[in-house]
């Protein structure tokens, strides 16, 4: 099923298969989401839970007993339920089910609300622990935006800008999707500013960072400053990525409470970097916003 929300002259779409934002126009009729062409990469906007990028070996130990789940967990696969929806609003919800029990022992209500703001949109995920145990999880957005925005423009004409500037390296990917422990990737050198070039992302695959001074990042082109800002303040983690080896016409912007294991982790579901464990009745409510730069 798909939903229009409309504001102040924006139009989003939202979709219940995966509780996805999938499109976002502004009055101009410009599109900054992904369209999700398979020749580049399908995905739009997934949401990764109850895990963000792949497990060790594509399992991991839970209560003892080893589980098995593909890369970013399943809920981007699933078909949410509306919860709640109005003119600028759309809340979906994933409960569990035999396929996720089977992948995931926990009950659990997964809710994403998408609202338009005046000038862009906020996205909350809140998951609660419905069960009797503790619940471990780990979430993230993977927002694929348009870049170029405009025709005649060209992927390397833009920018993001972090509010402060950073001294950080990203944690880079290694075999199997693994991240390197102890290593240092594309570092930001006394900066605020990474350059976009595909020959950075078919080398490294992905940009991720942690523990940031920064909470908000711009996209946005080098002359005009059109584009966009994202605020990730409540998450530890932000991931930057784009298909490598496709010159493909987008970024995706990823705030992630949580990450893709690490080469020397336990294999412990809780003892997974910024993985949040919940006690049965808790709730975590996270929220990142995306705001439109239209000068």
């Amino acid at each position: 099923m798909e939903l229009t929300l409309r504001k102040n002259g924006l139009i989003a779409r939202a979709e219940t298969l995966g509780g996805e934002l999938v499109s976002l126009r502004d009055h101009r009729g410009t599109e900054y989401i992904w369209s999700g062409a398979p020749a580049y990469w399908s995905g739009r906007n997934p949401v990764l839970f109850p895990i963000v990028g792949r497990l060790k070996d594509g399992g991991v130990d839970i209560g003892g007993k080893h589980y098995e789940m593909a890369r970013h967990g399943f809920a981007r696969r699933s078909e949410f339920t509306v919860a709640e929806q109005g003119g600028d609003f759309a809340e979906f919800e994933l409960r569990e089910s035999g396929e996720t029990l089977r992948q995931y022992p926990f009950p659990f209500s997964l809710r994403v609300r998408h609202t338009l703001l005046e000038t862009g949109f906020s996205t909350c995920f809140t998951v609660t622990n419905i069960g009797t145990a503790p619940m471990p999880f780990c979430i993230g957005a993977h927002t694929a935006f348009r870049c170029p925005l405009e025709a005649g423009e060209r992927f390397e004409d833009y920018r993001l800008v972090f509010d402060k500037v950073e001294d950080a390296a990203s944690i880079p990917l290694g075999e199997g999707g693994c991240l390197q422990s102890g290593a240092g990737g594309v570092a930001l050198d006394h900066t605020d500013t990474i350059v976009l070039d595909h020959a950075v992302f078919d080398e490294v695959d992905t940009l991720i960072y942690e523990g940031l001074r920064s909470r908000s990042v711009r996209l946005c082109h080098k002359d005009t400053g059109r584009g966009l800002q994202v605020d990730f303040s409540e998450f530890p983690m932000v991931a930057f990525w784009t298909m490598p080896g496709k010159a493909a016409p987008y970024i995706c912007i990823e705030p992630w409470q949580g990450c893709a294991a690490f080469d020397n982790e336990s294999g412990k579901f809780e003892d997974k970097p910024h993985c949040v464990t919940l006690a049965p009745g808790e709730a975590k409510r996270l929220t990142y916003t995306v705001s439109l730069l239209n000068d």
